[in-house]
């Protein structure tokens, strides 16, 4: 009993110290600006502003880059769902040739390091034939670059979802695909009416994973994302920081503001999400 209530302490503890920078950033922004480096410090304001939040929408672009980063979110969450998921699918349950090897190259692409592809991502993504005024070779425009599907590209087809399907789909009982081939089934409706439903919480742990992995990447959109019409939201908070010093009050009620779309969908998605990784340490 005794070593039940240290553990229960100690995690309790250990959620109040991750959880304290976020409080703090979430009370400074409705403190005045004088507050919040005021000392000795108050971890509560004194009385609640509104005016970072006021600032930070209406005299920045910061709407538009939110509106950027969801479209780009929701792009790479609907190309993950419809490609890397019944991609993982193929890989454990459709025999082909070379399917172990093309496995293991999926398997060695989760191995480099996302900066170590940068170049030869903007390289394709710029000459890409015949998109943004670029001819059959790929000369003479810009591809991809300044779009939302530039931005997205690199996330769209996540090899982490690719082998967390796989994973997943290895484990389902492989009865359930050949009882529906008795019936008449074809393969893809095998994969959508048999094995998708009974797949929501692996669906719900894959849109969670693939939005974040958008939401928040800024290096690629730093790089790709030219123009103030598709910058997005982590590269936009750069307007509250100038030489030597920020902006802090409008700078910490926009992270705020970032961080909203991440919690709302946890919350829709936690009781599958946590059913998922349940699910996988049962495994």
């Amino acid at each position: 009993m005794k070593s039940r209530a240290l553990i229960n302490m100690g995690v309790i503890a250990f959620a109040l110290v991750t959880l304290a920078p976020f409080a703090w950033i979430l009370l400074s922004s409705f403190k005045p600006q004088s507050e919040i480096f005021a000392w000795p410090p108050h971890f509560l304001p004194t009385r609640l502003s509104l005016e970072h939040y006021v600032y930070a929408l209406t005299s920045t672009h910061i709407p538009l880059y939110f509106l950027n980063s969801l479209i780009v979110a929701i792009m790479v969450v609907a190309g993950n769902l419809l490609i890397a998921v019944p991609t993982g699918y193929a890989f454990a349950r459709l025999p082909f040739q070379y399917r172990d090897q093309l496995f293991l190259a999926v398997l060695a692409g989760m191995m480099v390091p996302n900066q170590a592809t940068v170049i030869p991502l903007f390289i394709i993504t710029k000459h890409l034939p015949l998109l943004g005024g670029n001819d059959l070779s790929g000369a003479g425009g810009n591809g991809l670059l300044g779009t939302h599907l530039g931005l997205a590209l690199p996330h769209i087809v996540l090899a982490f979802v690719i082998f967390l399907s796989r994973q997943f789909f290895s484990e389902l009982p492989g009865e359930l695909r050949d009882a529906a081939r008795i019936d008449g089934a074809t393969e893809g409706q095998v994969f959508w009416r048999v094995y998708v439903p009974i797949s929501l919480p692996l669906l719900a742990t894959i849109t969670i994973f693939s939005f974040v992995a958008a939401w928040d990447d800024f290096l690629w959109a730093l790089i790709v994302g030219v123009g103030e019409e598709t910058r997005t939201l982590q590269v936009g908070l750069s307007v509250f920081l100038t030489q030597g010093s920020a902006n802090w009050g409008p700078l910490l009620a926009a992270t705020v503001l970032a961080t909203i779309p991440i919690v709302i969908l946890f919350i829709v998605n936690q009781r599958a999400f946590i059913a998922g990784l349940a699910t996988g340490s049962d495994k």
